[in-house]
């Protein structure tokens, strides 16, 4: 068989697979008769209201010179480490907005961290293709830097995001340029798995973030450039549970709701959306009209602790509160007085749901507390 026939087949195959691509998602719309928010609205459900107090800037976390990336809580909530593109890992005392921690790191290109269960470990990850980790009690050098307590070495590609096991300082999940995702064993450093790569239920192309399901640890799903998301279970490396189809660029974000039965996505394509692990089925669209028919590009969600709020963040600097429920904004926090001056690059919620810290561009963290009267604290609010 001749180039030019191959070629020929190529096509031919691709129109047909992109065919049933959209046979299948029309099928999926024609079972689903409502979405999450049309069956509120037919409720009579009202969306969340703010007062002007309710969620406020409190801090300014300023000592980074480069932008910053990502950040990550502690369980307890009260310390948040961040990265940056300067080359450092900051511990900050989330009350006093101290810095207790400045960690020197062997890659310049960090793109993620995050915190050990216990607290007294960080992870990084960027360029280098390196997940490197550090004990915060171990003492520093003649130079006055942490050392690394171990390099967990194996993927091809940058790493894009880490996240600790919940409750396990051994193991953690990264997700890389590679198109794979890696379940470490971090006392031996080395993979105990991995998701993706040869098989052919794996990402197409770039893994850019990862979730754990808080309620069932065996679970995580996956983000990528391949413009879709997969649940993978840890027990079951070479087949991913489930693809989940609907957005139309990288999927930059996802994570899980509250009740671990569902997951967040944020792309790309301007949108979020809710989708469900058991059904498969999209359950809502996240998507705020811009009169230039660009949309900026969403880098960060969260959901508050019921889960009746998404928090995202966009590349040119909003910062929206969506009602998840009726899928209306009520709030943005990026027109508001002491708003970052950049891109919302990263943003995590404190355990507990008192309080929210964004990471941007502009070199600085920012921190929220947040007053809902009986929305987190009594579960009023809580996700049908």
């Amino acid at each position: 068989m001749s180039v030019a026939e191959l070629k020929e087949r190529h096509v031919q195959a691709n129109e047909t697979v992109n065919s049933l691509r959209e046979r299948l998602k029309q099928k999926r719309l024609d079972l689903l008769d409502t979405d999450v928010a049309g069956y509120a609205k037919s409720q009579g459900r009202t969306p969340v209201r703010f007062g002007p107090t309710d969620l406020v800037c409190c801090r300014t976390l300023q000592g980074h010179t480069g932008k910053v990336y990502s950040l990550d809580w502690t369980s307890e909530r009260n310390r948040i480490v961040s990265a940056s593109q300067d080359g450092r890992l900051i511990v900050w005392n989330a009350l006093t907005s101290q810095k207790t921690h400045a960690i020197k790191l062997p890659c310049a290109w960090v793109m993620t961290c995050a915190f050990s269960p216990t607290g007294q470990s960080v992870a990084c990850g960027g360029l280098d293709s390196v997940c490197s980790i550090f004990n915060l009690n171990s003492p520093t050098d003649r130079d006055g830097n942490l050392p690394v307590a171990k390099m967990l070495s194996g993927h091809k590609g940058y790493v894009s995001s880490c996240q600790y096991v919940p409750e396990e300082d051994t193991h953690l999940i990264t997700s890389s340029g590679d198109q794979t995702c890696v379940l470490w064993d971090i006392t031996t450093g080395l993979r105990t798995s991995v998701f993706g790569g040869e098989f052919q239920s794996g990402h197409t192309a770039d893994v850019l973030s990862v979730s754990i399901n808080g309620s069932n640890p065996r679970m995580f799903v996956s983000g990528s450039c391949d413009t879709t998301a997969r649940l993978w279970d840890t027990r079951v490396a070479s087949r991913a549970v489930r693809t989940f189809h609907g957005h139309e660029a990288d999927v930059n974000s996802v994570k899980f709701f509250p009740d671990g039965n569902r997951f967040g996505t944020g792309s790309d394509d301007g949108t979020c959306r809710l989708f469900d692990i058991r059904t498969g089925h999209q359950l809502q669209v996240y998507h705020h009209q811009h009169g230039d028919n660009d949309a900026p590009h969403v880098t960060s969600i969260a959901f508050s602790i019921s889960g009746r709020l998404l928090f995202v963040g966009y590349t040119n600097g909003d910062f929206y509160v969506w009602d998840t429920l009726l899928a209306e904004v009520v709030l943005n926090l990026g027109s508001l007085q002491n708003s970052h001056e950049g891109r919302i690059s990263c943003l995590g919620l404190s355990a507990d749901g008192s309080a929210l810290c964004t990471g941007s561009w502009d070199s600085n963290l920012k921190g929220d507390r947040k007053y809902f009267p009986g929305l987190d604290q009594n579960g009023a609010g809580t996700f049908g």
